[in-house]
């Protein structure tokens, strides 16, 4: 099992997306975030792919979400710690990996996401904690998945 971090960033009716320009997920808009790199918590990895991708700060934040995603011809299973980010400072800026954009609520771009993306973002932007997995085909389909909504999240 890889841990891997996903920070959200949402503020006044807004959410903050960056597209991918390079590596997995090349091509789609998502929140910041990757790997736990040794000797890292996951908070701080979650804060270390936040700087890195796209300049900001964060100061504070929330737990919200564990998701297991599973891919039919990768045996390894992908653990995303989702956070949501609470404060913070700076402005988005453009790095080599992700171009940021604000995106209102009712603009959320899910045709150019991750299909799973449009399962459980209603619930987190619904302040919701919730764990769950996902089971993807090669082609990045959703087979299957499962979510249940949490009071706490480890």
């Amino acid at each position: 099992m890889k841990h891997l971090t996903l920070g959200l960033l949402s503020e006044n009716g807004k959410i903050l997306l960056g597209m991918k320009k390079r590596g997995f997920g090349e091509g789609k808009w998502n929140g910041f975030g990757g790997k736990v790199e040794e000797g890292e918590t996951i908070g701080e990895a979650m804060k270390r792919e936040y700087s890195e991708e796209c300049g900001i700060e964060i100061k504070k934040y929330e737990k919200v979400a564990v998701i297991d995603f599973m891919f039919k011809e990768n045996p390894e299973v992908l653990r995303v710690h989702i956070f949501k980010v609470l404060e913070y400072s700076g402005e988005p800026k453009e790095s080599e990996e992700m171009r940021p954009q604000w995106f209102d609520f009712s603009d959320i771009p899910f045709d150019e996401m991750w299909e799973d993306d449009r399962i459980w973002m209603p619930l987190f932007l619904k302040g919701k904690k919730f764990h769950g997995w996902a089971y993807f085909d090669s082609s990045d389909k959703i087979i299957d998945h499962a979510l249940v909504e949490s009071e706490k999240i480890e």
